[in-house]
């Protein structure tokens, strides 16, 4: 068996157990365990209620998620102040008894439930992956002149940890599913075996419901357009329509619409008869003939001169013309897919393109989203992008440093992917051969000093993440930990950094100091 058959044939089984999985213990079946817990407890610890508390480290928020005769989100609990908070915050249990004659929080939530709390245990919810808990579980009044004790604690701990382990397969049940999507689509590129569908990547959930689509909408004999910015990978998507569709043994057509000049657009499409004009010293097919049993792409069509538009409207609409200064009526069948950085409906507004062309040209329109908006990408493309340019420049590195990578996933990237692509290229060429790919390659655009997020309050920059500046690294780090009071999620956010990326240069610094 083939190699390419057998890995084939693995990931199939793989994505079948997947499903099998996922359709075996469903996440509402998760859902009616922890509602379960919530009836269970009380009748366990004698007590009244029981209330499931979920963290938000984003927010800073605090909120029930179920509870005994509360809806979600009915209570949201401030960190500081509320019992619930102060559990979540020091990631330990707290008793309390003799509530009914005291003031709080607690006594803000009775009034807004009708409910009079008494005592109250609570114990937070261990995540299994991060430091902060992922919330809190609250068990109240205890009956009983007593109230709870410390043997009640160590059963609440007890329970709760079984109950992290169910809010934490929740969570994997939902990434399963995404997984198992994924998979899908790996195994429909490694099935087609063609090279350009195998580089493109999509590990962004918005990149993998595009590629979905089109693996959906490419069979069908329908006009597509593909709305994106320019460097953006339109030309890639029509061509994964073409090698997916009915004419993929055609040829792949692809003219640029803003570069043909006004006076030759027509004899562009249409094709010319020798002798038709000054200059015509032979005869010439056009596009429309070129593209015979395939894919016309028309990229930037929303260029196309209003001039042209309507004979390009005709020859389309009636799938038949003719060349300039001959007789001979020819008969056309293609595919047209066309792309656009331009919003072909705003360019109908402003008169600038017809919109009977509009709506003949495509059924279906496709958006690409931008590179800034598919972090997950951007790795994975560089990586594929140094593979390509170290065998077209025949030369061997030793990688991206730890360095360069954070900072390609922290620029903005305008020119989108085709910029990431000239990035790459550069640092080969500047990088010695067999050393690594370090940031004082880098162009000024990504050396620029980055500025905080909208809405960050500190005014100092975000991490400058060249290797020889781990100094400044070290006092941004500790400041922006001072101005979010310890939070690491807050702190991360001033540094336009993820948490996890904190949580790891906070590891190494420790290390470092030891």
């Amino acid at each position: 068996m083939p190699r390419s058959a057998e890995i084939y044939k693995r990931f199939g089984a793989l994505q079948s157990r997947l499903e099998q999985v996922n359709s075996a213990w469903t996440y509402q079946d998760h859902e009616n365990l922890v509602l379960f817990l919530v009836e269970a407890l009380p009748k366990l610890m004698n007590a009244e209620r029981c209330s499931i508390f979920i963290s938000d480290p984003e927010s800073e928020k605090i909120w029930v998620k179920y509870g005994t005769g509360v809806v979600e989100k009915q209570i949201e609990a401030p960190r500081k102040g509320s019992f619930v908070g102060q559990t979540v915050s020091l990631g330990k249990p707290i008793v309390k008894n003799g509530l009914e004659k005291k003031s709080g929080f607690h006594s803000l939530t009775d009034r807004k439930t009708r409910f009079v709390t008494r005592n109250m245990i609570c114990t937070p919810i261990e995540s299994l992956t991060s430091e902060e808990p992922v919330g809190a579980v609250q068990v109240l009044n205890r009956h009983g002149a007593n109230g709870f004790c410390k043997s009640d604690e160590l059963l609440l701990m007890r329970v709760v940890k079984y109950l992290s382990f169910a809010l934490e397969s929740a969570r994997l049940n939902r990434e399963i599913i995404s997984i198992s999507n994924t998979l899908r689509n790996d195994i429909e590129l490694l099935k087609q075996g063609n090279r350009r569908q195998r580089e493109f990547i999509a590990r962004s959930e918005n990149m993998r419901q595009l590629v979905d689509t089109v693996h959906k909408v490419s069979r069908y004999p329908i006009n597509i357009h593909i709305y994106g910015e320019s460097g953006s990978g339109k030309e890639l998507i029509s061509r994964m329509i073409h090698e997916n569709s009915e004419f993929r043994d055609g040829p792949f057509i692809a003219v640029n619409c803003s570069s043909i000049p006004e006076h030759l657009m027509e004899s562009e499409f249409l094709g010319h008869e020798k002798g038709a004009f000054t200059g015509a010293v032979a005869s010439r097919s056009g596009r429309f003939e070129e593209a015979e049993n395939g894919t016309l792409f028309l990229d930037e069509v929303g260029d196309m001169p209003l001039s042209i538009q309507p004979k390009f409207l005709r020859a389309i609409q009636e799938m038949e013309g003719s060349r300039i200064g001959g007789n001979e009526l020819k008969k056309y069948r293609f595919r047209i897919v066309s792309a656009s950085s331009k919003n072909l409906r705003k360019q109908v507004e402003e008169k600038k393109f017809r919109e009977d062309l509009l709506f003949r040209l495509f059924a279906l329109e496709l958006a690409v989203p931008p590179l800034r908006d598919r972090q997950q990408d951007i790795v994975p493309l560089a990586m594929m992008f140094l593979e390509q340019t170290c065998a077209r420049f025949q030369k061997k590195t030793a990688g991206f440093s730890k360095g360069v990578l954070e900072l390609f996933e922290q620029y903005r990237w305008p020119g989108n992917v085709r910029q990431l692509q000239r990035e790459v290229e550069r640092l080969v060429a500047l990088t010695p051969g067999g050393r690594q790919l370090r940031c004082e390659n880098c162009s000024c655009d990504l050396q620029a000093p980055r500025t905080i997020r909208q809405g960050a309050a500190p005014p100092f920059q975000t991490l400058d993440i060249a290797e020889n500046k781990t100094l400044l690294e070290k006092s941004l780090i500790q400041k922006a930990m001072e101005q979010s009071k310890g939070n690491k999620s807050k702190a991360a956010r001033l540094l336009g950094i993820t948490r996890q990326a904190l949580h790891y240069k906070i590891k190494t610094m420790a290390r470092e100091s030891l």
